[in-house]
């Protein structure tokens, strides 16, 4: 079991930037695939993004462009920034890892994008 923990979120206003962290206990984060998903009210959880364990990346359509996910497999941390940020942004963040087939959440994280 990995413990996952996200850090970052808050309010921004729109156009605005915020990084999200998120920590892992795990001793060998560097063998972890990671991802961001994200879920706002009344909506499915969607995928963000998401980090090979050779650094290769991939993004959801609606955030290419404006967000980036990097890990820093030293700290064991997964980060996303977040720039140009919209109102549909708005959501919770929630980490994710796996290695093998045993998925990982973490508690998540609230971001709100308004003015």
């Amino acid at each position: 079991q990995v413990q996952l923990v996200e850090s970052g979120g808050g309010l921004v206003q729109p156009g605005g930037s915020l990084r999200l962290s998120c920590v892992a206990s795990a001793f060998k984060f560097s063998e972890y695939v990671m991802r961001w998903y994200r879920q706002a009210p009344g909506k499915q959880r969607e995928l963000v993004a998401g980090i090979s364990v050779g650094g290769n990346t991939n993004y959801a359509e609606s955030v290419k462009g404006r967000f980036t996910i990097s890990r820093d497999n030293a700290k064991r941390t997964l980060y996303l920034q977040m720039n140009s940020l919209k109102v549909e942004d708005t959501a919770v963040y929630y980490c994710y890892a796996i290695r093998g087939s045993t998925p990982n959440w973490g508690q998540g994280t609230q971001v709100t994008v308004s003015s």
